[in-house]
Formats: C-alpha cells, sequence, structure tokens
C-alpha cells in the first residue's frame, strides 16, 4: 500500500513501517520554542530532571513574539531564555531577529524530509518546503529537547488538488483563505493537507509559505508540499544541509480528497470573528477601516513587503488609516531597505516596526481601540487576538490591505495591480 508524504516522512523517522492512525516513537531534526512558550518549557525541562539537550546544534529559541520586551514581566522570561540557551548551548534569536517561523527555514535550520517540532501552532509553515512539521505543547518541547525524540499519531492526509492559476490581483493568501472558508476550521482536524496541482506549482516558495502557515486554521496537523526545482534551489540558497525530500506514492490513501480551480477565486477576506468566516471581497468593499497590518509569519516576507510597496508607491495612505509594517526578519528588513521597498512603505506613510510577530500576537505594537476596523494579512482575527476583545479584525492579501490603506476601508487590490 502506497504511503502519504507524513506516512513516509514519520515511517523513516520511527525506522517503522507505519500508516495514518498508528502511534509513532520518532526522532526529532530540529526543535524550536518562542517566547510564549519556552518559559514554561524551560520549567518543564527542570521539572523532568533534565541536565543537557540531546543536541545543542537542533535546537533553537527565538524572542519574537513580545519583541523588544513592554513589560518589566516580559523581561525576566526572556532573561530567563537567554540564560537557558547559554547554559545549554542552544541557538538563540533576540530581538530583532525575526519571526520563528521565518527564521528556521531561513537560516537553513530545516530542510525537505525533515521532522520538526515548535512550540507554537504555526510551525506547520515549514511544510511549503515539504517538511514534517508541527506545533507542540511546551511540555512535548521540553521531552523533545531532552531525548531528541517524540510519540506522533500518524496523521491521516487530506489531498488538495488545485488546479489551474491564480489570476491578476489574487495571491496565496488568497487561496488558502478560500480553502479554509471552504472546508471550515475544523474540516482538516488532526489530518496533514497536501497541497497539489498547477496553482501550488507555480507559487513562489514564499507563497507557498504562505499557505502551509494556515494549514492549522483549518486544523491540521501539518500542510505539506512535494519538493520540485523551485524548492531545491531555495533550499541551496538557505542551507548547506542535505536534503531528503519525499513525494506521495501514486496508490498514497487519502482520507479526503477535493478538487479546485484556482482561475475562479478572486481576492478573499475572513471577516471577525473566525479565520473560516471567509467571503469574497465583493462582499465586504466599502466597510471603513482604522488601522492596516502588513507582515507576521504568514505574509512579512519579502515578496509580501514588494506587493504592497508597488501599490502605495507614490502615493499617501488615508489620513484616518495608521499602517504598521512588522517585516519578518531582519534580513528581509535589510534586503527590502536596499531595494528601495522600506522606502517606498514609509514614503505612502507606513510604520515600520521591529522585525517580529509585531501587532497580530496582541502584547504591544499597535493593540487597536474599541470598535475599530483592522485589514491584516496575519493568520487570526479571533475576538481580542490584537490586544483588544472589543476591536474587529479583517484578514486579507498584502495587496488587499495595501489598496485598503490607502482608500481608508477595504478596497479590491486589483484596481492597482496591472
Amino acid at each position: 500500500m502506497g504511503k502519504t508524504i507524513a506516512e513516509k516522512i514519520l515511517s523513516r523517522h520511527s525506522g517503522t513501517e507505519t500508516y495514518a492512525n498508528e502511534i509513532a516513537v520518532a526522532g526529532l531534526d530540529f526543535v524550536m520554542g518562542q517566547d510564549g512558550t519556552s518559559p514554561l518549557a524551560i520549567r518543564a525541562f527542570n521539572d523532568m530532571g533534565g541536565e543537557k539537550v540531546f543536541d545543542s546544534s537542533k535546537i533553537a529559541m527565538v524572542i519574537d513574539h513580545s519583541a523588544p520586551s513592554p513589560l518589566e514581566g516580559v523581561s525576566a522570561l526572556h532573561k530567563l531564555m537567554r540564560e537557558f540557551a547559554a547554559d545549554k548551548g542552544i541557538k538563540l534569536y533576540d530581538i530583532g531577529c525575526g519571526v520563528c517561523h521565518q527564521l528556521m527555514p531561513e537560516q537553513g535550520h530545516v530542510v525537505s524530509g525533515d521532522l520538526v517540532i515548535g512550540a507554537d501552532s504555526h510551525t506547520c509553515s515549514y511544510g511549503a518546503i515539504n517538511v514534517f512539521s508541527t506545533g507542540v505543547g511546551s511540555t512535548d518541547l521540553a521531552a523533545g529537547m531532552i531525548s531528541g525524540k517524540l510519540w506522533f499519531k500518524v496523521p491521516e492526509t487530506f489531498k488538495f488538488q488545485i488546479n489551474g492559476k491564480l489570476g491578476r490581483g489574487v495571491y496565496s493568501k488568497d487561496l488558502i483563505l478560500y480553502l479554509i472558508g471552504d472546508v471550515t476550521a475544523d474540516g482538516a482536524t488532526y489530518m496533514a493537507a497536501e497541497y497539489v496541482g498547477e496553482a501550488i506549482d507555480n507559487l513562489s516558495v514564499e507563497a507557498r509559505f504562505t499557505i502551509s502557515n494556515m494549514a492549522i486554521e483549518m486544523g491540521a496537523k501539518a500542510g505539506l508540499m512535494r519538493a520540485d526545482a523551485k524548492t531545491e534551489a531555495w533550499l541551496k540558497a538557505h542551507s548547506d544541509r542535505v536534503s531528503q525530500p519525499v513525494e506521495a506514492d501514486p496508490d498514497a490513501v487519502y482520507a479526503k480528497v477535493k478538487e479546485y480551480d484556482a482561475s475562479r477565486i478572486g481576492p478573499q477576506v475572513a471577516r471577525p470573528h473566525t479565520v473560516d468566516n471567509v467571503s469574497p471581497i465583493e462582499e465586504v468593499e466599502g466597510t471603513l477601516i482604522q488601522q492596516a497590518m502588513l507582515g507576521t509569519c504568514t505574509n512579512g516576507r519579502l515578496e509580501d513587503l514588494i506587493i504592497a510597496a508597488e501599490i502605495v508607491r507614490g502615493k499617501k495612505i488615508s489620513p484616518d488609516v495608521r499602517f504598521i509594517v512588522a517585516p519578518s526578519s531582519r534580513q528581509v528588513y535589510l534586503e527590502a531597505m536596499n531595494r528601495g521597498v522600506i522606502q517606498a512603505l514609509v514614503e505612502a506613510g507606513a510604520a515600520v516596526v521591529t522585525p517580529g510577530c509585531g501587532p497580530c500576537v496582541g502584547t504591544h505594537n499597535g493593540v487597536p481601540s474599541d470598535g475599530e476596523n483592522v485589514i491584516s494579512t496575519a493568520n487570526r482575527n479571533f475576538k481580542g487576538r490584537m490586544g483588544n476583545n472589543r476591536a474587529f479584525v479583517y484578514l486579507g492579501s498584502p495587496a488587499t490591505v495595501a489598496a485598503s490603506a490607502l482608500n481608508g476601508k477595504i478596497t479590491d487590490p486589483r484596481r492597482y495591480v496591472r
């Protein structure tokens, strides 16, 4: 019987022939924690009697969610992480380095065929480069740091066959919002999503990260894609590790299969307060906004900043809108400066904040006020997500966010995209 990508990676790392719904104890290629979860993991590590980590070169901690620290208590947690990392000899990415899910692939820590855990739900992002990566709790993170292994229930796989090509002014964010709206927030619970087809093949690797990043928003354990020539070229530019790409077998067994025509999908917006409350932009166009946000682990990459900059270049954002930009990493920030992208955004009226999670997490850097509407490139719009449960968050592509910032209302970006 053939295997899916998830079954193959978990079989290889457990040394057993394992299939969906079976339990596998598998060796880990990399382990990651961020500042919202690592302090709890450090305490669990100590409670378990941990003395050494299994391999200091395969662990990283990232200070990105509240960076720089907004509070005295948060500063104490950051200090705990710095001291633990120094004591155990593990890599620490401190404030300004960027978002964990940008840094892990960008800095070459993960490559095709890997098995990776991270104490953050959007760890599924690395599936875009053919990695089985998944979010875990802080206790599991501690166990992984000590043993280098973790148990997994092998997930069933939901195959998304996406044919055709995305049209003008339509991006990978629109595609994944459409899919989530169609299958709903629990439509792929504890499954591995496999995204295949012409539409996926035509996307850049950066755009693919957006789709895998939001697999968790349909309940999925992982969001996987095959490794093609684009993937291999991207990995060679970012890592000196040897990858072991995995493809699903032709006779692999899928729990669900759905087929889509990407050419029929237009710009999409997720309305408050759930990610699957998705509608075509025509249904919400004209909704007044007070804040726009470009960035996060979903859409803070260089390609995203370029898309937005080309829309606002030479123009001014609405005087009634605060436009916040958070590059996903220092490397992205520098490249965007070198290309004049940051200059175009700032000249249009954007406020650029420290590379990191920025306003997405709601601890600082742009908490909206009561009753305000925000259009954001983030992956979540839950009530209170950005720090105020009396605000309203809409989700869209970088182009939709930029066009909306110009007009002070949700705007179809196709009027600006040639």
